[in-house]
């Protein structure tokens, strides 16, 4: 049994669009005793959002005003970033930390604000799919610190070092998104370090994606991480039953700061996971 982890999860619209006030919550957090702090990744929102924040900017202004939580991008859409900008930003990042970065990554959507449509990027899920695999092929290799080599079918770097390399050993731990009961997104998952699953309904759906990504994984004995992101006010206890090892109280987009810092108030989980 192991203590299931809590981490503030801000969408960076409006209020949250100032990285010097998400850097005061992240503190705050630190003293209450959370665990970490994870950011959405958009580049637009629907209305009735305005403003919106870089996750990245923001991530480092929360790196500098912490000192032990776990933060990261939660989940950044690998298929419309540069993998070698994201190497980059990663190596970077956990240096600035002192290594608490922890890569959340998915295929991203256009649903909400047509992020994608309306800046030409590729609408094809499955196409995506294999843009975010080949992304992971050359972050994995950067951040070894030896030079890479990779013709592929979407990307090319030819002998290129990523240095400094990150701070963490064997490399920055990698979380996937991806929906419950869609096979690739999970046999995906199960090859990295943890597996964020969208749109969660009932804790014993929690149960089958443990008992799948576990089936699936090569190792067993290296920890593993399931992260939920649920609706601030439902109850994560029953999911930290089922093998839930982090909880990621979800605020709604645009909610106002008051809301976020009941929330940060409220205090972390205090839970055991199987």
């Amino acid at each position: 049994m192991t203590r299931m982890r809590s981490a503030l999860w801000l969408p960076l619209f409006d209020e949250l669009a100032d990285p010097k006030v998400v850097a005061g919550l992240a503190d705050d957090a630190e003293a209450a005793g959370w665990d970490g702090c994870f950011l959405w990744d958009q580049l637009v929102w629907r209305a009735p959002v305005r403003r919106v924040a870089d996750p990245w900017i923001t991530l480092a202004a929360i790196a500098t005003a912490t000192e032990r939580l776990r933060i990261g991008p939660m989940v950044t859409p690998l298929p419309r970033r540069r993998p070698t900008k994201v190497a980059r930003e990663t190596a970077t990042l956990d240096q600035l930390s002192g290594g608490r970065l922890t890569l959340g990554v998915g295929l991203g959507g256009d649903q909400f604000a047509g992020e994608l449509s309306r800046t030409g990027e590729e609408l094809n899920d499955r196409r995506r799919g294999q843009m975010l695999d080949e992304s992971m092929e050359i972050l994995i290799s950067a951040w070894t610190g030896a030079p890479v080599h990779h013709d592929g079918e979407h990307y090319v770097v030819d002998d290129i070092a990523f240095l400094p390399r990150p701070v963490q050993e064997p490399r920055i731990p990698v979380w996937a998104a991806g929906f419950p009961g869609n096979a690739r997104p999970m046999r995906r998952a199960a090859r990295f370090d943890g597996f964020f699953p969208a749109n969660l309904e009932h804790p014993d759906q929690l149960a089958e994606v443990v008992a799948t990504i576990t089936d699936l994984r090569a190792d067993r004995t290296t920890p593993y991480d399931f992260a939920v992101g649920l609706p601030y006010d439902v109850d994560p206890l029953p999911y930290a039953e089922q093998g839930a090892t982090w909880w990621l109280p979800e605020v709604p987009p645009g909610v106002p700061l008051d809301t976020v810092r009941g929330v940060l108030r409220d205090g972390p989980v205090m839970a055991e996971a199987v």
